[in-house]
């Protein structure tokens, strides 16, 4: 098993190995004494693992309960938010129970902001059951919903005590669902380490998932340590994503995340005046999208509400090299110039 520390206040551990779910009891009760835990996922997981879950909290002396959402980024909403709330308080949680988010990315940012907010903050574990969710989103402690304006508009950073990731259920994902997680190493790879984004180009990684998604974790751990509230290094992490948040906000998220990254680093590498084609070679590897099928001015009118924005500027994280990037702060009146060259139009 790996096991990643992330050095925040508190600090808490990422563990990263086959048959978590079926030790997640044992394995939260090593972090938080037995208690009532909510735990709270959407209808497709709650099918496959929900059980499982309930099971081993209920052998490790917890009293469970567990509340399902439809599945899917259009049920992120603060109406989604309210119900998970109403369970919450419905099941008597007090401020010493617990929620365990288990689930993908949009399970896990909505359980963790249901926490967040639920008695003010009650403590979570996060149980990723996406490889999106694996390398990325169940770490760092970012939470939220979506609001028509814009994705993850409403949050709140509320770090979790835990983070199980069975590497079981990874490999038993379908391919669209590897191909979505693939988006966000192929981001830390362009941000930080050459070789990862190597192995992801040649296909390498499958041959050593645990120590891949481990790597994953480490680079995100590195940026989180040295800035938790996201206002300086850590917005490196954003890679792809003011690019790519526009993308799925104009498609109506019929895009899913990891297509959005995906066009998002490519129009990233031609904004910042790099040659995309590696990147372009490494998604098409990974079965992903490169061209975005949106105009560029329809892109900068998205990007506009992204939360990211300070007043009449917004920064930008832009690719120099495999491994190196940079963060740039623009002027908001220069978006549809730069979407154009991102996007290869003519202006």
């Amino acid at each position: 098993m790996e096991r990643v520390r992330i050095r925040v206040d508190p600090a808490y551990d990422v563990m990263i190995g086959p048959g978590l779910i079926n030790r997640a009891g044992e394995l939260i009760a090593g972090v938080h004494a037995p208690c009532r835990a909510a735990v709270l996922t959407d209808d497709t997981v709650a099918a496959l693992y929900g059980q499982k879950v309930l099971n081993s909290l209920k052998e490790a002396g917890f009293d469970p309960c567990l509340w399902a959402f439809p599945h899917g980024e259009e049920h992120k909403t603060m109406q989604t938010l309210a119900s998970a709330l109403n369970f919450l308080a419905e099941s008597k949680l007090s401020r010493g129970d617990l929620a365990v988010a288990l689930g993908g990315g949009v399970a896990g940012d909505l359980a963790g902001f249901a926490a967040a907010v639920y008695c003010r903050g009650i403590p979570f574990v996060q149980i990723p059951t996406t490889l999106l969710a694996a390398v990325d989103s169940s770490v760092g402690g970012k939470t939220a919903v979506d609001l028509p304006a814009g994705k993850n508009m409403a949050g709140a950073f509320h770090q979790p005590l835990l983070v199980l990731s069975d590497t079981d259920v990874i490999r038993a994902l379908p391919p669209d669902l590897i191909r979505d997680g693939s988006a966000e190493m192929l981001k830390h790879g362009i941000l930080a380490d050459p070789k990862l984004f190597d192995d992801l180009r040649t296909g390498k990684w499958r041959e050593r998932i645990d120590e891949t998604i481990a790597r994953n974790v480490e680079i995100k751990r590195d940026h989180v340590a040295r800035d938790e509230l996201d206002r300086g290094v850590r917005q490196m992490l954003n890679l792809g994503h003011t690019f790519g948040h526009a993308a799925e906000t104009c498609s109506g998220f019929t895009l899913t995340h990891g297509q959005g990254v995906a066009m998002g680093l490519v129009m990233a590498a031609r904004a910042a005046g790099m040659d995309p084609t590696p990147i372009e070679a490494a998604c098409r590897k990974c079965g992903l999208p490169t061209a975005c099928p949106y105009p560029a001015a329809e892109l900068a009118r998205a990007a506009l509400s992204d939360k990211k924005r300070r007043g009449d500027r917004i920064t930008l994280v832009l690719p120099e090299a495999i491994g190196k990037c940079a963060l740039k702060t623009v002027p908001a009146a220069e978006l549809p110039a730069i979407f154009a060259r991102a996007t290869g139009e003519t202006i």
